[in-house]
């Protein structure tokens, strides 16, 4: 009998899940991806198109081209699910499934009036034309809520708007706001200490555990502290989840998705969840009766995606179904061609564990691979230059699997 895995959004994760399982499935059976836009943007390539260093066309390609031959693409919205029938409605098809998987990520939601961001291709690439005219003074990168995906992102791009605006040989405070206790908290207090030093090293400026209340007049107001004077705000914008995920009735009391951990299965043995939508319960808190939140993050839906292709394929073809093992790692970028990389295991008890080798060359290389292999498609993934690029980046520790 032939089954149908429906798969509702077309991220990283998505897409590489719909690649796995129609590179590891026969063709009776119906691989099918539903997404929202015609047009894939990779959003690790935000920052560079924040400082000129990328164009919009360099960094987006068709979804279609994305996905493999025998992969259905829905170009649609996933409105409501019906988990009792198996059914996804969309506004004009109604969709069965034998499996559905949520990977629609995360959207956002802007409060800050006037604030511009990196955070989406339309925001980056107008963040570009605001710095070119930028002229001076003090520019605010603003936290505005947790979680947000992409726990590095904030540290990168006030280290690469630093970096921009000092060639340019224009005068700037460059400041990082936001409302956690230390950069990536997830990650433990030495990571934490680590990036505060690149960013000081930077003359970038680090403020924790400040809470925005409201902008004006170019000031920002933070709970219990003075105003702070900011001519040029960009903000990382509050991410909410999607509303399909309420519909599916897998919803966290917060709107996300609630997974297992290690196989990513909802209270419903037919939905999955993976990527920005799905919350992931670590070991440990990082502040009291707050639980640590596995870091939404494309390496992890990329992860996540290639073990839950195998779990579905075990249940269809038989044998043993992997894990998610909770490993992940990040460039993160330091402007001036440079980037450090962090990586650990995330299931490490009692807290993740972490390391972060030292800022060069080397990590920032490593990034511009792995975005050109993305963004190169699934056929070149497997040709021959495919693989040398796996195995090059292999020796810097990075795994591009296919």
């Amino acid at each position: 009998m032939s089954k149908t895995i429906v798969i509702v959004g077309a991220g990283i994760g998505g897409i590489m899940l719909a690649n796995k399982l129609r590179e590891t499935l026969p063709p009776r059976h119906r691989i099918i991806v539903i997404e929202r836009t015609a047009e894939h943007a990779f959003a690790a390539s935000f920052l560079w198109l924040m400082v000129g260093q990328r164009e919009r066309n360099a960094i987006t390609r068709p979804v279609r081209r994305l996905l493999r031959s025998g992969v259905e693409l829905v170009i649609g919205e996933a409105r409501e699910i019906d988990a009792k029938e198996r059914v996804v409605h969309t506004g004009t098809e109604a969709i069965s499934y034998d499996w559905l998987v949520l990977a629609g990520g995360a959207e956002m939601r802007f409060d800050l009036a006037g604030s511009e961001t990196f955070f989406t291709l339309d925001g980056a690439e107008r963040l570009y034309s605001v710095l070119r005219e930028f002229r001076g003074g003090n520019v605010a990168i603003v936290v505005t809520a947790t979680p947000y995906k992409c726990p590095g992102a904030p540290a990168e791009g006030a280290m690469l708007i630093r970096d921009y605006l000092r060639q340019k040989g224009v005068s700037a405070q460059v400041d990082l706001y936001t409302t956690e206790p230390r950069p990536m908290p997830v990650a433990g207090p030495e990571l934490g200490q680590a990036v505060t030093g690149m960013l000081a090293e930077r003359g970038v400026g680090y403020h924790p555990n400040h809470v925005l209340r409201g902008a004006g007049q170019g000031a920002l107001a933070f709970e219990g502290r003075d105003p702070v004077k900011a001519d040029l705000v960009v903000s990382i914008p509050r991410h909410v989840p999607p509303d399909v995920v309420r519909t599916a009735g897998v919803a966290n009391a917060a709107g996300w998705a609630a997974v297992d951990p290690r196989t990513l299965v909802t209270k419903d043995p037919s939905i999955f969840a993976i990527g920005d939508c799905a919350a992931v319960q670590l070991p440990g808190t990082w502040k009291p009766d707050t639980p640590l939140m596995l870091p939404k993050a494309g390496v992890f839906a990329h992860a996540q995606a290639l073990a839950l292709a195998g779990r579905i394929a075990a249940e269809i073809n038989g044998g043993t179904a992997p894990e998610f093992c909770g490993d992940g790692f990040c460039m993160l970028e330091a402007g001036e061609h440079l980037a450090g990389f962090a990586f650990g295991d995330f299931f490490a008890t009692p807290s993740p564990k972490l390391e972060l080798r030292n800022v060069g060359r080397t990590w920032h290389l490593s990034k511009v691979m792995f975005e050109q292999w993305w963004l190169a498609g699934p056929g070149f993934r497997r040709s021959a230059l495919g693989a040398a690029m796996q195995a090059g980046a292999k020796v810097y520790g990075i795994e591009m699997k296919l």
